[in-house]
């Protein structure tokens, strides 16, 4: 069978099953770009694919394309899945599977978060708009940042937002996760505040309340690219040397504050949505040194006779 046509039955497969459309992006260019690096070798049947040439391109993407660890390893597990499809409608046999033993790259693991400086200097610096413009987009970011670190909401959650969703009342938000499940986590008072002077906004700005939490100017829902722009944008003028400015250095922030300041692993765990513990334990491990002041405050012996 040739690639292109296995990728073609791999991506109507997904479809029929309904994984959502930015999951079979994801896929569909991990895959296009492995079809590109195989025929530039004039392979273009998937019996032809042996483990060798998926080292191969592995190693193009990290030498050629830049690609860390982290990015190869992901691109490694779509040609898993891609595989195993193939495996299961029998296109090819478990020997034949080229993925099969093929094991993923150590990662370095360096997360990075916000000090209160960063984001002071990002609240201020929108906050000075909002007062001296009063442009929709100062109100709009400031507004995102302000929910972000509150939240810890990933990127396609935080677009995915509706008004509905949010109950000012009782102080909770629905978001949909990954594989679309849907949770629901509260929100502090402050938040309640913030989200209830930026409806008011939101209102008189379009003449009624937009579907979505996070618009355009034309109140049309805000695409996930459209969030990187701004954090584009903005690391521009903030010109942080020492710190990745995205969607998910907030999450990263998020989980950070939250350990600082107490919480036990299986609260965080809820609140980030993790499906595994060991993924939020990830940041308990890489923050240990940062718990002192916590050890010191709660630690059993402080209050043993030794």
């Amino acid at each position: 069978m040739l690639l292109k046509f296995a990728i073609k039955d791999f991506k109507e497969d997904r479809e029929y099953k309904n994984l959502s459309p930015r999951t079979i992006e994801s896929y569909l260019s991990t895959l296009n770009e492995f079809q590109v690096f195989l025929s530039n070798q004039e392979i273009i049947g998937v019996d032809e694919v042996k483990s060798n040439l998926v080292k191969s391109y592995l190693l193009y993407c990290q030498k050629e394309r830049g690609n860390n660890h982290t990015t190869t390893n992901s691109k490694l597990h779509t040609l898993k899945i891609f595989f195993n499809y193939l495996e299961e409608i029998e296109i090819i046999s478990e020997k034949e599977n080229p993925t099969k033993k093929l094991g993923y790259a150590k990662e370095d693991i360096k997360i990075e978060v916000f000090t209160d400086k960063h984001i002071n200097q990002m609240l201020s610096y929108y906050r000075r708009i909002k007062y001296r413009d009063k442009s929709f987009y100062a109100y709009r970011d400031y507004s995102m940042i302000v929910f972000l670190l509150a939240t810890g909401v990933r990127l396609g959650e935080l677009c995915n937002i509706r008004w509905n969703d949010i109950d000012l009342i009782n102080g909770t938000v629905i978001v949909w996760g990954k594989k679309r499940q849907q949770s629901s986590i509260p929100i502090t008072d402050k938040l309640i505040k913030e989200l209830a002077e930026y409806r008011v906004f939101s209102e008189k700005n379009f003449n009624e309340l937009p579907q979505f939490l996070y618009t355009d100017l034309k109140g049309k829902q805000l695409s996930q690219n459209a969030v990187k722009c701004v954090f584009k944008r903005l690391k521009e003028v903030m010109n942080f040397k020492d710190v990745r400015l995205s969607a998910h250095t907030f999450r990263h922030t998020f989980a950070h504050r939250m350990l600082m300041n107490g919480s036990d692993v299986f609260t965080l765990q809820k609140m980030l949505r993790h499906n595994s513990i060991s993924m939020t334990q990830r940041y308990l491990a890489i923050w240990g040194t940062a718990l002192k002041e916590q050890n010191d405050k709660y630690n059993p012996l402080n209050k043993i006779d030794i």
